[in-house]
């Protein structure tokens, strides 16, 4: 003989996920890694743009990438006492404006310093992103 249970009832809401805020941190991985190969896709107009050689101005993806890897752990650790929210909030807003200012200079050393800032937030925003995923998603 079957045995037919009883069916789970759920209140409305409960054990969905925060589709949102899961696209929201999805887009910030998207951007951070768009950010960090999209010089690599117009290398000749940077190098008109600054001045430089073509390979003077992939050296953008370069130093985006070692800010990354150099400050992805040590910051991690130095603010494990902040609020996750507000250190996404505070890498996202460093991200910002060294992509504004990336956008607007023509100088190549600013564009560097710029560069480096927006890995230096890339890497802020990776080292908190899955465990930050993984609170929101938690069910009580």
């Amino acid at each position: 003989m079957t045995k037919v249970q009883d069916p789970i009832v759920r209140a409305p809401g409960q054990d969905r996920l925060p589709i949102a805020a899961l696209i929201s941190l999805f887009m910030a991985g998207f951007i951070t890694t768009l950010t960090e190969a999209l010089p690599a896709g117009v290398l000749p107009q940077m190098s008109d743009a600054l001045g430089v050689s073509e390979s003077m101005a992939g050296q953008t993806v370069t130093i985006y990438a070692v800010a990354t890897l150099l400050t992805a752990i040590p910051v991690a650790v130095a603010t494990t006492n902040w609020p996750r929210r507000h250190l996404l909030v505070v890498a996202l807003i460093g991200f910002l404006v060294a992509n504004l200012v990336t956008a607007v200079s023509v100088n190549y050393t600013i564009t560097m310093v710029a560069r480096f800032v927006a890995g230096a937030a890339s890497g802020v925003t990776w080292s908190i992103l899955g465990g930050y995923a993984q609170r929101i998603t938690r069910t009580p």
